[in-house]
């Protein structure tokens, strides 16, 4: 009986046939990738791929995305194209930089994600960087603020958003993908970093509908990072390294990712 993984594997070859593309790397992301799964959690699958270059050859737009929602929406593959993947590295785009940093990787291309990495550290733009995780943790802690019960992995949502947040104030750097990375090493109180480590345990072996109740202490602590960074988020500053050349990158890409 196959794998998991040996089944993902075989759905990706599936889709690189099916729309004639070459996947150049395939990652999970959302909580199995952040390092807070429940045993019921989703395969949330992203890929990066490539057409050939002839491809790329037009005067018209053409559809720089796939879906394929699998298993009832157990596996959720999705992916960009490599130039796409390239504009949104350019505007600092926070899905992508997570994408490249994912510790569950299925496929990569020799070469190819180092050169992404090397990139995002040019391309990233706190400033971006922080509205995309101000805004991630306002919605989520709506979904739990003031309330009695809640979902406990509405909470782990608002509280990741709300660390990355922290770490871009903190760092001035790109936050990590994984969960446990940024709690270990941003400074807060030491009694919510061990309430936190429980909680990802108690996660760990409940299913995803599970009904926790609050955590007032963790949701203060979130509220109070909701409100530093949206005093703080017009001051950040922009790009990094403004002269980076992704042109390059890309041609670069065509010429040794395909075939």
């Amino acid at each position: 009986m196959e794998t998991k993984e040996q089944y993902i594997k075989h759905k990706l070859t599936e889709i690189s046939q099916k729309y004639n593309v070459k996947i150049l790397y395939a990652c999970e992301t959302g909580s199995r990738a952040w390092g807070f799964p429940s045993p019921d959690s989703d395969y949330d699958v992203r890929i990066i791929y490539m057409h050939e270059p002839d491809w790329y050859l037009s005067l018209s737009d053409k559809k720089d995305t796939l879906e394929a929602m699998l298993d009832n929406g157990e596996l959720d593959i999705t992916g960009w194209d490599f130039k796409k993947c390239l504009q949104l590295l350019w505007k600092s785009n926070g899905a992508l930089l997570e994408r490249i940093q994912s510790p569950i990787v299925y496929h990569t291309t020799d070469g190819l994600i180092e050169l992404f990495r090397e990139n995002a550290e040019k391309c990233f733009a706190p400033v971006a960087g922080m509205h995309h995780y101000l805004g991630m943790a306002r919605n989520s802690f709506d979904e739990i603020e003031n309330k009695e019960e809640i979902k406990l992995k509405k909470l782990f949502y608002a509280l990741r958003a709300a660390l990355a947040c922290k770490w871009i104030l903190d760092t001035n750097d790109i936050p990590p993908i994984v969960f446990e990375t940024m709690v270990n090493e941003l400074k807060f109180d030491d009694s919510l970093k061990q309430r936190i480590r429980f909680l990802v345990k108690l996660k760990s072996g409940k299913n995803e509908s599970y009904i926790h109740p609050a955590e007032k202490e963790l949701a203060q602590f979130i509220k109070e990072q909701i409100e530093i960074a949206g005093q703080k988020a017009s001051t950040l500053g922009g790009r990094k390294q403004k002269d980076t050349d992704l042109d390059s990158f890309f041609r670069h890409g065509l010429k040794t990712y395909w075939p």
